[in-house]
């Protein structure tokens, strides 16, 4: 029982305690109550209040004339913000819960103070700062204070309804901090600006310049500067202006003109601006290079250096070396020095000019090559009668070598490097004075070098004629120049060399070969050398006629002729003739067949042989004889059986007759007594094939085998050609 009573007890409470949770939730806090509202600032009112007991926020709020501005803030005090300066608001305050807002406080007027001044500082010197500002709304007045920022003295302060002043006697590159503040007319000051102001530099002291002569530089130095932050180094000349801007305290400054006097100063600068230049150190620089060098040899052996005169040039020195490594010098206040020279050297001259800053920069070097020696051991062979080699020792100096050739109708030139020249084309039989020159590509030609006398050879004769004066003699005639020389005419061939030698204009040519080409030509010669050969005249002597001559007969009437090849033939031409007719044959060849020869005739045999360009040569060989006729009308008689006897018309009764009978069983023959056409053959073996041939009998051998043939076997089955009978002999049946 206890217990369930205390249980019910207990949800008692607790609904009650909610219930009062509720009914409070829902309730708006009581009204706060301003204890006391300020401006500290232009922007802002401060308020100060109870707290309400339950508010878990305020809501502040200031309102002027044209607008209002509220706030939220948990507890006091509450500031609301974003207001004008010099303005009054009335200012009202509301807590706030859950369950709402409260009814606005009673309100409190409330002024905002002056707002500060925006301060525009520079340092107007390195002693002094001014400090200005705009017109302030409802300000009657301000008050400027300055300070060094370190602490360290003591603190300036003005009051001025002015709106700039100027603070003197400063202390140059310190850094200062101004505040000022308006005030109105009740006296109350307003927003406060501060600023931080250093003053500028102080000029540099101790400036030096130390000049570099090698790099046309100047560095320059100076003690540093309090408040300096970097510091520039004007260095000018005229309208020229060189700056160097550097942190230390010093500055090289590059590209300084020789000849050229400046002025140094140095400028400290800082945030707060730029101190006074030093005072102006002078610079004077090296001279510049001498210009306007010439050089002059005014006479060989002696060189003459001119120059022109150089601004803040006190003294001048004058270095010439020439290409063997020897070295001379000039020192003079003047523009101009002497120097002694050789032929064939290059001199490399350079001018310096001095003044107490150093020596100028190196200028252009300038060479100077005296003109080369003459060539020396100087030598002039002919290679030819229009050709000159000449040689000479090379000299010093000399690039090439002009060789000059004058004589005849003009000069001739050759130019080379080496130390040789070929003259050519000089005109043969004339005097020339040979000239060697060394040439140097700096100065040209050398001075004027003895010439040497030379004769060239005599002119190439003219062939203008060639005749033969016999078999193997051949004339030469030519035209010389009239100069007095000995001729040599040479034919030249395969078959070898030919010679004749004349004084005047003609000669002969000796025992020439047959069938052989020559080249004729002829040579002069001098004292002073051989000329050219003349241009070759071509000869041809006329073909050999052939040493071997054969003449075969074929037939009756064609004959073979062959013969030994004629040197330098090219074609024949081969004549058989006789009162009763001419047989002819031209040929290529070293044989022909001549057809329609007359049997029984006398010929006369004569050969042409002619060369490939038209050469003739006639040759005369022995007569020739062709062969008795062969006979006609041949017939055959069986004498018994065992004999036949030939029968024959004879063409001439003059002529002696043989028979041969020829076949596998044996040969046989038969010769007539002079002047008869017939004879018998006994004793021929029966059952053979038998050929008979009637032909003329001559003294020479072999036996004519072209005369007509028979054969007889007993009775004739056919025949062809030139009476070819054909017969095969039985002795037991005898036709006729």
């Amino acid at each position: 029982m206890c217990s369930a009573k205390s249980k019910s007890l207990a949800f008692i409470g607790v609904l009650l305690s909610c219930l009062e949770m509720i009914f409070s939730a829902n309730t708006a806090p009581d009204i706060p109550v301003i204890e006391q509202a300020y401006s500290k600032l232009s922007s802002s009112i401060t308020v100060e209040w109870r707290a309400v007991p339950e508010a878990t926020n305020y809501m502040l709020t200031a309102q002027d004339e044209d607008s209002f501005v509220e706030t939220i803030v948990k507890n006091s005090p509450g500031t609301v913000t974003g207001l004008k300066p010099a303005t009054l608001y009335r200012v009202t305050i509301r807590s706030i819960n859950s369950g709402g807002k409260s009814q606005p406080s009673p309100f409190k007027k409330v002024k905002t103070v002056l707002a500060a001044p925006i301060l525009s500082v520079h340092s107007l010197s390195c002693d002094s700062i001014a400090v200005s500002w705009k017109a302030v709304h409802m300000a009657a007045g301000f008050s400027v204070s300055l300070m060094r920022s370190d602490g360290l003295g003591r603190m300036l302060k003005e009051n001025t309804t002015n709106t700039s002043l100027i603070f003197t006697n400063l202390d140059p590159g310190t850094l200062y901090t101004i505040k000022a503040y308006a005030w109105n007319a009740n006296g109350m000051p307003g927003d406060d600006f501060t600023y931080n102001q250093r003053t500028s530099p102080k000029a540099p002291v101790d400036v030096k310049v130390a000049f570099c002569s090698a790099a046309l530089r100047a560095v320059v130095s100076w003690m540093p500067t309090e408040g300096a932050l970097s510091y520039s180094v004007t260095v000018s000349s005229g309208l020229l202006k060189l700056r160097c801007n550097t942190s230390s305290a010093s500055c090289i400054v590059p590209s300084l003109q020789c000849s050229s006097e400046y002025s140094v100063s140095v400028t400290a600068y800082s945030d707060a601006g730029s101190s006074k230049p030093t005072d102006a150190v002078s610079l004077k620089t090296i001279p510049c290079a001498p210009v306007n060098i010439s050089i002059e040899e005014d006479e060989p052996g002696h060189l003459l250096v001119l120059w022109s005169s150089v601004s803040f040039g006190h003294y001048y020195v004058v270095f010439v070396k020439s290409d063997d490594g020897l070295e001379m010098q000039c020192n003079t206040s003047y523009t101009q020095c002497h120097f002694q020279s050789d032929c064939g050297f290059t001199y490399f001259i350079s001018v310096f000019a001095y003044n107490k800053a150093g020596q100028s920069p190196l200028g252009d070097i300038f060479n100077y090559t005296t003109a080369p020696c003459c060539p020396s051991d100087f030598r002039a062979v002919f290679m030819s009668s229009d050709t000159v080699r000449v040689t000479w020792a090379p000299v010093r100096g000399a690039d090439l070598y002009e060789t000059r050739a004058a004589g005849g109708s003009g000069v001739v030139l050759c130019r080379d490097t080496a130390t040789a020249c070929t003259l050519s084309a000089l005109q043969c039989s004339t005097p020339y004075n040979i000239t060697v020159f060394s040439v140097s590509e700096a100065r040209g030609s050398s001075a004027s070098c003895a010439p040497q006398y030379v004769a060239t050879a005599p002119c190439s004769p003219e062939i203008k004629n060639i005749s033969k004066e016999g078999l193997s003699v051949i004339s030469v005639l030519w035209q010389s120049n009239g100069e007095e020389a000995t001729y040599v005419v040479t034919a030249r061939g395969e078959a070898g060399l030919w010679h004749c030698t004349s004084t005047g204009n003609s000669c002969t040519l000796m025992d020439l070969p047959c069938g052989s080409a020559f080249s004729v030509s002829a040579v002069a010669r001098s004292p002073a050398g051989q000329s050219l050969p003349s241009y070759s005249v071509p000869l041809e002597t006329a073909p050999c006629c052939p040493n071997d001559l054969i003449l075969t007969q074929v037939t009756q009437s064609v004959t073979n002729i062959s013969w030994s090849v004629g040197m330098g033939a090219q074609t024949y031409v081969i004549t058989l003739e006789s009162p009763k007719g001419q047989a002819k044959c031209h040929t290529l060849q070293n044989y022909c067949l001549l057809g329609c020869i007359t049997c029984g005739t006398n010929y006369t045999v004569s050969l042409r042989a002619i060369s490939e360009t038209g050469l003739t040569s006639s040759c005369t060989y022995q007569g020739y004889s062709s062969s008795a006729c062969c006979p006609s009308g041949v017939k055959l008689y069986r004498l018994s059986n065992n004999g036949i006897r030939v029968f024959w018309q004879a063409s001439d009764e003059t002529i002696n007759y043989n028979a041969d009978l020829r076949g596998s069983k044996g040969n046989f023959s038969c010769t007539p007594s002079s002047g008869l056409s017939h004879c018998d053959i006994t004793e021929i073996p029966c059952g053979d094939v038998y050929t008979v041939v009637v032909a003329p009998v001559t003294d020479k051998k072999p036996k004519l085998t072209f005369c007509p043939k028979k054969i007889y076997s007993g009775k004739i089955f056919f025949e062809w050609g030139f009476f070819w009978f054909f017969f095969f002999f039985c002795p037991c049946m005898l036709d006729d």
